[in-house]
């Protein structure tokens, strides 16, 4: 069978059977019956998320393919390393001006469009990279990561969207954090393959047929996922997966733009923002002159490099999806959120100040450290997003984060490669400890209104989709048990 039936509660463990109709149980009485939508999870949620993973992967895998051995395309291009620097930092600026009209035609048409271009972008912008392998076509070079970037716009908010699309309300964080896992996979491949496939040689036709075999790579796997996009792709499930989407479904007052001002009316939303952009934008700072903070304390050492950014992005991945377990499992948004942001800024001063000791398996184990919580705040801002905000649209909130990302992201990477240049690393890591150092402040100040988890659950205390009692925990508070001890049924 290819999907599975839910009584009321949308977890994957759930008995095979369906319910439309039962009795609730409040305080020991039944409370008579109560109708309401049919909620089914499929399997194929699973081929969909992974399958968006994959061509996420594969776009993020472009954004760092040059940063990470900027020599060496300063060497190839004959341009300035603040000019290689762009070729990311095109990702950052794209996406600001192209959210919203995106983010209309996800409301508009759904997934499966999105998914279609996206995919489809970043296939052509490899192609299009497969012709610029001659240092006087550096202008080809921006044309493909230009395209590539425009598919990142497609790509980059979906994460949420598809995982309260296709998944139940026990699985939303969990699905999230792999959508975001595909991306962050993708930069750690950026941060390993690009420094072995091209190594640091003066030979110019040398070094561009090693950088062909990059381009020829990307574009062949761009290639494949955007065929299996085509084929395997689909806008949603016949039946919603949980009571909070079958509310949205069921929901036909619904203005784009009324949307937006009601997200901006958001007071603690807006704090998200500002708090999430703080923490992207530096790990996109961070991410980007890797490169350039490595080669000055140690010389020579781009696969090293390369390597140390490969650990800071695994290490991401891992705490991304054990904090989208931890969040399905304790409904702790605030406390997790705020535990994170405070441990990033830790990383952080200790990556900061170990930086130039002279020992290289000292900045793997910081640098570890610091993906970890950096990275994995990741899907929490997504998700807490969500919260605040539900029933408006997530990729529409998703990408107003992304939004605030790239701004930081773009002002960090300028403003700290300038202080490394002129004062050293110390100064310039120093300047995004300062701004995370706000960010955890401001988090502070975010009121954990989980208003989709009250989607799933009657307020009086009567079960509605979980298929338990839920106490009165406040549900303005941080706190929704997974397993409380009244049950029903």
């Amino acid at each position: 069978m290819d999907h599975q039936v839910v009584k009321g509660n949308d977890t994957s463990h759930a008995p095979e059977q369906t319910l439309t109709e039962t009795s609730l149980v409040i305080n020991g009485k039944v409370d008579g019956t109560v109708s309401r939508p049919e909620i089914k999870l499929f399997k194929r949620r699973w081929v969909i998320v992974f399958l968006f993973s994959s061509y996420s992967l594969c776009n993020a895998f472009q954004w760092i393919q040059f940063g990470i051995i900027n020599n060496i395309f300063v060497h190839f291009y004959g341009v300035d390393s603040f000019t290689i620097d762009w070729l990311s930092m095109i990702y950052m600026l794209t996406y600001i001006p192209f959210l919203f009209p995106v983010a209309w035609l996800l409301d508009q048409k759904g997934l499966r469009v999105i998914a279609l271009t996206g995919s489809a972008l970043n296939c052509v912008g490899a192609w299009i990279k497969t012709a610029s392998v001659r240092p006087d076509l550096f202008g080809v070079t921006v044309f493909g990561q230009f395209v590539c970037s425009l598919a990142q716009v497609f790509i980059l908010g979906m994460p949420s969207r598809i995982a309260s699309v296709w998944f139940g309300a026990r699985e939303v964080s969990t699905a999230c954090s792999i959508g975001v896992f595909g991306n962050q996979l993708g930069i750690a491949v950026g941060f390993l393959v690009p420094p072995l496939l091209v190594p640091n040689i003066v030979d110019l036709g040398q070094l561009a047929d090693h950088i062909s075999v990059m381009f020829y790579g990307t574009a062949a796997v761009a290639s494949l996922l955007f065929i299996l996009v085509i084929l395997v792709f689909k806008e949603k499930p016949p039946l919603p997966p949980s009571q909070a989407q079958a509310a949205v479904r069921a929901s036909e007052d619904y203005s784009y733009v009324q949307s937006i001002l009601r997200l901006v009316k958001n007071f603690h939303f807006m704090l998200l923002l500002v708090t999430y952009g703080i923490n992207t934008g530096s790990f996109y700072a961070v991410s980007t002159l890797l490169n350039k903070t490595i080669m000055m304390h140690y010389p020579g050492e781009e696969v090293k490099a390369g390597q140390i950014g490969l650990t800071l992005v695994i290490a991401g991945m891992a705490g991304s999806l054990l904090c989208g377990i931890w969040l399905d499992r304790t409904k702790t948004f605030k406390m997790t959120t705020l535990a994170v942001y405070f441990f990033s800024l830790s990383g952080m001063i200790i990556y900061t100040f170990t930086l130039n000791l002279g020992h290289l398996w000292v900045v793997f184990i910081t640098a570890g450290a610091l993906g970890f919580f950096m990275t994995g705040y990741l899907p929490l801002g997504y998700e807490f997003a969500a919260e605040l905000t539900y029933p408006e649209s997530e990729g529409t909130s998703s990408g107003l984060l992304n939004v605030s990302a790239q701004i930081f992201g773009i002002i960090f990477t300028i403003s700290q490669g300038k202080i490394i240049d002129e004062f050293g690393t110390i100064a310039g890591n120093s300047f995004i400890c300062a701004f995370l150092l706000v960010g955890t402040v401001m988090t502070g100040f975010i009121k954990a209104d989980l208003r989709r988890q009250r989607a799933n659950f009657d307020v009086s205390g009567t079960t509605i989709a979980t298929g338990f009692i839920l106490p009165d925990y406040g549900l303005n508070g941080s706190t929704v048990p997974s397993h409380p001890s009244q049950s029903v049924y």
